[in-house]
């Protein structure tokens, strides 16, 4: 087996969550499991260490971002950024918004997180929309960061997010695909 159809075996999908219509992609099945969790972990480690993707320092999102992250980051021996919601940082801050379906948010990450020409893995749980990892593609590169890729477990090619960011010149590695949209 594939270890794109041994990691989706273990991602849960709940209809009508948050709202009807609605079919969220829980990781947590996936996080629970030491073998999987390890898998996941492993393939995305052997990818980053190859020298023309090694990262300096490896910045994850709010919030599922985090633990997939901080794990990769460790594992490869560099530091981790926490890219944050607006209000969550506690030093000088970088910002940057984007529109959500009814809104805009806005992420964050601390002024000196990153220095220019410093090399950035960008990882979170799942592009959608893409604006989220957009925004903080964007963000680090106003701190003058090469994000050398953005990496995610699951991609919803069908909600347009992983077009968008690769229009916007980010290229991307994920391991799971659902067709249908989320």
């Amino acid at each position: 087996m594939d270890l794109g159809a041994y990691l989706r075996e273990r991602i849960r999908t709940i209809p009508d969550w948050p709202q009807p219509g609605v079919r969220f992609r829980d990781i947590t099945p996936l996080l629970l499991d030491p073998r999987a969790m390890r898998a996941l972990v492993d393939s995305l480690v052997w990818r980053y260490m190859d020298p023309a993707l090694r990262p300096d320092v490896v910045a994850g999102i709010d919030a599922r971002g985090f633990i997939l992250g901080a794990v990769v980051a460790f594992e490869l021996g560099v530091g981790f950024i926490p890219v944050r919601k607006q209000g969550k940082l506690p030093f000088d801050t970088v910002s940057q918004s984007y529109a959500l379906e009814y809104g805009h948010a806005t992420v964050e990450v601390h002024a000196d997180a990153v220095r220019p020409g410093q090399r950035v893995l960008l990882v979170d749980d799942l592009i959608a929309t893409g604006g989220t990892m957009l925004a903080a593609y964007q963000l680090l590169r106003k701190l003058g960061a090469q994000v050398v890729e953005g990496a995610a477990i699951v991609d919803l090619p069908a909600l347009g997010g992983s077009a968008a960011l690769r229009a916007a010149g980010l290229e991307l590695h994920t391991l799971v695909q659902f067709d249908a949209p989320a």
